[in-house]
């Protein structure tokens, strides 16, 4: 099968085992202990530890060694998509260059990881009790609120969901977060393989952009993008067939509560 690899490990706010706060770094920490709602702690303990898990093993270092950089490009603060920090001089500039991801929603913890390209990864637990009304005059442009709109009343809130996790994966591999206007970035309807059709005009690059689409636990719509560096713009390929598999991008679907777990025994 073809596609560009990207590991995904999927874990639950419940791994959150006291052992795990040993791996945050001075930053994290920090943050963690100003979360005041324990969900959200759990959540935020659950991705930095799986993050640093994860690259640790693929890097060959200690977790706690992982160098991981948060700076948000708008005002510089210690928050925005996580990097991996390597120095390019020394023992460090040999070792590969991995992009990553984390998302979390309700009782769902993602990181995907991936060489060569930048990911991003969104989940979205379908029983959230969003309200699709609001979210959609927000979150999606005239031609897909027409579609949206156009469907079932029972129907709306899955297709919903399935573009919006689309259009986070998209900005999250670009690193802009929702800085750019959501409903400039148009993707291909929810049947459709995932693709861009629009790009917002404040976005002066348009990389390659392939994408998947993801299902967890059997309910909860995900969705993987990767940016491909150094290619000019194209055409996105991907096509959901299933929990792990896609056209343009090639999932490998990991157990994160077990590496969690198997770290904090």
């Amino acid at each position: 099968m073809t596609g560009h690899p990207v590991q995904v490990w999927w874990a639950r706010p419940e791994d959150a085992r006291a052992g795990l706060r040993a791996l945050l770094d001075p930053v994290e920490r920090a943050r963690y202990e100003s979360t005041v709602d324990p969900a959200g702690r759990g959540r935020f303990l659950v991705g930095c530890a799986l993050s640093r898990l994860v690259l640790g093993e693929l890097l060959g270092l200690p977790p706690a060694d992982v160098p991981l950089r948060r700076v948000c490009p708008r005002c510089g603060g210690p928050h925005g998509k996580v990097h991996l920090a390597l120095p390019p001089d020394g023992p460090w500039g040999t070792l590969p260059a991995y992009d990553f991801s984390v998302t979390h929603s309700g009782a769902l913890v993602g990181v995907a990881v991936c060489r060569d390209g930048e990911v991003g990864l969104d989940v979205e637990e379908s029983h959230g009790g969003m309200d699709v009304d609001s979210a959609a005059r927000v979150a999606l442009s005239d031609s897909e609120l027409a579609a949206l709109y156009a469907r079932p009343a029972a129907e709306r809130q899955s297709a919903f969901l399935r573009t919006w996790t689309r259009k986070e994966a998209v900005l999250k591999a670009l690193g802009v977060g929702l800085g750019v206007p959501l409903r400039e970035l148009e993707v291909s309807g929810p049947e459709r393989p995932p693709a861009v059709l629009a790009w917002p005009v404040q976005l002066a690059a348009r990389p390659s952009m392939s994408m998947a689409d993801l299902v967890v636990d059997g309910a909860h719509p995900a969705a993987l993008a990767v940016a491909i560096t150094g290619v000019g713009a194209g055409e996105a390929g991907g096509v959901g067939a299933g929990e792990g598999e896609a056209r343009g991008v090639r999932v490998a679907l990991h157990d994160g509560s077990e590496m969690l777990a198997a770290y904090d025994r």
